[in-house]
């Protein structure tokens, strides 16, 4: 019974922190969230496993993450703001290269984009489809993974 008692103690913190997860207002880049293929190349099939298995971008509330094109591990990016308007998200994330380090960060560590490594502007062309205007590591749009192929 103390074993139970101390397991419902311990629990208790994390079962407040799931209830005021759930209560957290929508995330303005909701509309973004999950897996897309393409922006380096064209994107193929967005249906199959093999989109889902080594999607280029994931999305999330907190986090974007990015493959490159040599090197499949994702570069995670923290999201320190983002702002939308209309069909458009602004993402600040937080800074790269605290104290000088930006020469030991990988050359595709950004997204080639005109704002730096620690902008990224996101453009949706359609219910499945975005563009990362400007950024030359990411020329073509992106479509979502799990949706049917136009």
């Amino acid at each position: 019974m103390r074993r139970l008692a101390r397991c419902l103690l311990l629990a208790a913190p994390l079962l407040a922190v799931g209830a005021s997860a759930q209560e957290r207002p929508p995330a303005p880049h909701e509309w973004l969230f999950g897996s897309w293929t393409g922006g380096i190349f064209p994107p193929a099939d967005t249906e199959g496993a093999r989109c889902l298995g080594q999607p280029t971008v994931i999305f999330t509330r907190d986090v974007v993450m990015r493959t490159a094109l040599l090197d499949p591990s994702y570069r995670q990016r923290l999201i320190e703001t983002v702002a939308t308007r209309e069909d458009t998200a602004s993402f600040r994330f937080t800074p790269a290269a605290p104290g000088g380090m930006s020469s030991r960060l990988p050359a595709d560590f950004g997204f080639g984009c005109p704002g730096g490594l620690d902008e990224l502007i996101v453009q949706r062309v359609g219910p499945d489809e975005i563009t990362f205007p400007g950024c030359r590591e990411m020329p073509s749009p992106l479509r979502r993974c799990g949706t049917p192929n136009r």
